[in-house]
């Protein structure tokens, strides 16, 4: 396979969200900032017309689709490795916005094998030191991975990684139950998963680096932001501004890098038509 480079989502839709409408507009945002850049869709659910230009292959899940009786659909998420048609892929979340030029980000994921984000940031641009939504992994010792952005190359190890993953993925209750006694979550998460990957593998120091600044991701879960009043919905406590060139302010801080918003109906509105109009879609 020739060398090449690409990004990837997953979305399966549920029964409240549509996360293949995230995928349009994470695809729209790519195409802003770094127009030469592929991009590829993992789905079973139909891509509207007008934003298919925006994917380089929309690619059907897989053998069976192991989250059909899901509502949180994450179980397929270990196919990604396997059907990417990229050697180098950046695999993103869909609920996300990339709103800069990540060219750099590139060039330095190209010193690893594989490589997951350990380090995420307030809108503030702060470091994120609050385990509040983390309580899993400080209590356990595991590995503070964030896998809404990460990296592979197509080698020997990334599939070995991705191999274990498929094994926790599938069997989530009996790994959890050996290496998260302490807040046993109540379902299977893929970052809590492949923390435990990593602890299996005794590989975190080769697949993240907690002295760099980027790779990352600007966190918008409510509880991280060093607000001193408990926020449930970040929406209700700070302003957004999008310009006509979609330029994004949250408050009064300008927004560079990506953006992990988490929060479904923030692209509703004003965002998703910001990108429509500056793309002419």
């Amino acid at each position: 396979m020739e060398d090449n480079f690409g990004i990837v989502m997953l979305a399966q839709n549920n029964d409240v969200d549509d996360y293949v409408q995230q995928a349009c507009v994470t695809a729209m945002s790519i195409a802003k900032t770094n127009p030469g850049i592929p991009v590829s869709l993992i789905t079973n659910d139909e891509v509207p017309a007008q934003y298919q230009r925006f994917f380089d292959n929309i690619i059907e899940i897989p053998w069976t689709d192991s989250a059909e009786k899901e509502n949180w659909k994450i179980s397929n998420r270990w196919k990604i490795y396997h059907v990417s048609p990229y050697t180098r892929t950046l695999v993103l979340d869909t609920d996300m916005l990339v709103l800069q030029d990540i060219d750099s980000w590139v060039k330095f994921l190209e010193n690893y094998e594989m490589y997951f984000v350990s380090n995420v940031y307030t809108y503030r641009g702060d470091l994120v030191t609050s385990d509040y939504y983390r309580k899993a992994f400080t209590a356990n010792e595991l590995p503070n991975l964030y896998s809404g952005l990460h990296y592979f190359k197509k080698c020997e190890f990334s599939h070995k990684f991705y191999t274990w993953l498929e094994l926790v993925v599938n069997n989530w209750e009996l790994f959890y139950g050996q290496y998260v006694k302490e807040h046993y979550p109540k379902r299977c998460s893929i970052d809590v998963s492949a923390a435990i990957v990593s602890k299996i593998l005794d590989c975190d120091s080769e697949i993240t680096n907690t002295r760099v600044k980027f790779p990352s991701f600007t966190h918008m879960k409510p509880r991280i932001q060093d607000w001193h009043e408990a926020i449930n919905k970040w929406q209700n406590r700070i302003s957004v501004y999008m310009d006509k060139d979609c330029n994004l302010k949250l408050g009064n801080h300008i927004q560079t890098g990506i953006l992990h918003y988490t929060e479904k109906d923030f692209i509703e509105g004003a965002v998703i038509k910001r990108y429509e109009e500056l793309l002419d879609v």
